[in-house]
C-alpha cells in the first residue's frame, strides 16, 4: 500500500485562516504607511523651505542690510507642477512640482491639506 503525499483538509483550512490574519493586520498598516509618509514628506520640505529662507537671509546680510526673500517663487496661483514650481527662490533643487499648492501669493497647501503662510518681514512660514 502506497501512502499518498499532500496536506490535510485541517493543514490547509489553518494556512487559509493564518493568511487571513496576517492580511487584516497589515492592509491596516499599510494605509497608515501612505499616510505616515505624506506627513513626513511634507514636514521635510516645510523644514527645507525653513532652511532655505535662513541661507537666502543669511546670502543677504553680506551688505550692510539683511533681508528675506519677498516671494518664496515665482508660481502662480494654482497647483504646483513641472512648469509651476513652488519655493524655487529658498530650494536649491528648483522647487517643489507636486503634491503642493499655492493659494495666495504668500499661502501654500500641503498634501495633508495644511496651509501655511509666509510673512516676509519676518521670514516666518508656518
Amino acid at each position: 500500500m502506497s501512502r499518498a503525499k499532500g496536506f490535510t483538509l485541517i493543514e490547509l483550512v489553518m494556512i487559509i485562516v493564518i493568511l487571513g490574519i496576517l492580511s487584516a493586520v497589515a492592509i491596516p498598516k499599510f494605509f497608515d504607511l501612505q499616510t505616515s509618509a505624506k506627513i513626513a514628506a511634507e514636514k521635510g520640505i516645510v523644514g527645507g523651505v525653513r532652511a532655505g529662507i535662513s541661507t537666502y537671509y543669511a546670502n543677504q546680510c553680506t551688505n550692510a542690510t539683511c533681508a528675506y526673500p519677498t516671494t518664496l517663487d515665482s508660481a502662480v496661483v494654482g497647483a504646483c507642477n513641472t512648469t509651476n514650481a513652488c519655493f524655487g527662490t529658498v530650494l536649491s533643487q528648483g522647487g517643489v512640482t507636486a503634491d503642493w499648492t499655492k493659494a495666495t501669493a504668500t499661502t501654500y497647501t500641503g498634501p495633508t491639506n495644511t496651509t501655511y503662510t509666509y510673512t516676509s518681514g519676518t521670514g516666518t512660514f508656518q
